[in-house]
């Protein structure tokens, strides 16, 4: 149609009309070769769920939560920075980002954003940058309420939306992401590792039961917990100030445990202070899946024989430059057995 259009003799009484019709066909041809179909929003809850449903078991984070904000952030995985940077919660560089970056105007033109390899690490990424102080409340939640980390998240500073909760709450509630929340509690109660592959759910579809008497009783901080769920054949734990980690086996490195655990390798380089990833731990080691924290559970730390500042990071799941913060006259290469640290103000 176009070739017949493009070389039809153009007399001057319809040298103009024809020309314009030829212009219009040729922009829509264009447009139909160029355009890619957009995902649905079905189609994006069907393809992230399970993912959501991961993150939830691992990190304690609704998953109705998290399907609710890649959908408002990413605008069903339809934005540019979800298209062309893998991010799916809009999240910045700030200043600890050493990845790749995508320039997308926000609040202020040519804003810095994390661009991703895959989206999984947008979704993997979006857990770990909740665990941030600022955030910390919002585990203090039971782990299914959703309204009450849709208002947390608006309290804590996540957006500027006044009405950010609302909106969370709304699409939750109108496509039913609650239920997933259901599978992601029977899990967790269960001790089991749920499916990540993005595949259907079958035998999980079932809303869990509710305990008839469920227990408010919150963790106790001033010891150390174990978590009842097990992930790649390891035991989650929970360090005194509450730092998720697994114990090491014979023979493990930073890339067996990721790929047990589904994390990525610099992952958790990166979160043990490891000077590269050819580091074998060894048996009994305590090997962080998240970010330690800037502050300790207890007030100070008693230095024992044997202990330097990555030694002490790891055994408290505090942050190494916030052990050097908190402790600016410390020697840190005279240690003495005995003496005291501070492991928050």
């Amino acid at each position: 149609m176009l070739i017949e259009c493009m070389l039809m003799p153009l007399h001057s009484s319809a040298k103009k009309f024809l020309s314009s019709i030829c212009a219009l066909l040729w922009a829509i041809s264009a447009s139909a070769h160029t355009d890619a179909p957009k995902t649905t929003r079905e189609a994006y809850i069907d393809l992230w769920k399970d993912e959501a449903i991961y993150q939830m078991v691992l990190h304690k984070i609704p998953a109705s939560i998290t399907l609710a904000q890649g959908i408002l952030e990413s605008g069903d995985g339809n934005s540019r920075l979800a298209t062309e940077a893998n991010n799916h919660f809009g999240i910045k560089c700030h200043t600890d980002w050493t990845g790749p970056k995508i320039f997308e105007d926000d609040d202020a033109k040519s804003e810095c954003f994390r661009k991703y390899d895959d989206a999984r690490s947008s979704y993997e990424d979006h857990s770990i940058f909740l665990q941030r102080k600022r955030y910390e409340s919002l585990f203090d939640l039971k782990t299914d309420d959703y309204k009450g980390w849709a208002k947390g998240l608006k309290n804590c500073g996540y957006a500027t939306n006044p009405k950010y909760p609302e909106l969370l709450i709304k699409l939750i509630e109108e496509w039913q992401l609650h239920e997933y929340d259901e599978i992601g509690m029977k899990h967790i109660k269960d001790g089991t590792t749920p499916d990540r592959k993005n595949s259907a759910l079958t035998a999980q579809t079932q809303p869990a039961k509710k305990d008839s008497k469920p227990d408010k009783k919150r963790p106790n901080r001033n010891t150390e917990e174990r978590q009842e769920i097990n992930l790649g054949g390891r035991t989650v734990e929970l360090s005194p100030n509450r730092v998720k980690y697994i114990v090491a086996h014979a023979g493990d490195t930073p890339e067996k445990i990721a790929e047990s655990l589904g994390l990525n390798p610099w992952q958790i380089k990166k979160y043990n202070d490891l000077e590269d990833l050819n580091t074998a731990f060894k048996a009994g080691d305590r090997v962080y899946i998240q970010p330690k924290r800037n502050r300790g559970n207890e007030a100070k730390y008693t230095i024992q024989k044997g202990d330097d500042l990555r030694t002490i990071s790891q055994k408290t799941g505090v942050k190494m430059k916030a052990l050097q913060k908190l402790n600016p006259s410390t020697d840190w290469g005279k240690l003495k057995s005995g003496e005291s640290l501070k492991l928050r103000k």
